[in-house]
């Protein structure tokens, strides 16, 4: 399957935007992203709910290993 917007010539990127809103910034998962607006980014969430948590919200969980 290919993305509409690749084919389409949309600029967006395909990771996930993750908002700090206690900090004011925001970063991607997608290393190669360097354009953090909003726009370009269809998965937006929140830092609070990563599973881990977050340093900047004080919500910290520990992370847990899973066996494969």
């Amino acid at each position: 399957m290919e993305c509409a917007f690749c084919t389409s010539g949309i600029d967006h990127c395909h990771g996930t935007l993750v908002v700090h809103p206690d900090r004011g910034f925001a970063e991607c998962t997608d290393p190669s992203c360097l354009d953090l607006d909003r726009v370009r980014h269809g998965l937006i969430i929140d830092c609070h709910t990563l599973d881990a948590g977050c340093a900047c919200t004080g919500a910290e969980k520990p992370l847990l290993r899973h066996a494969s």
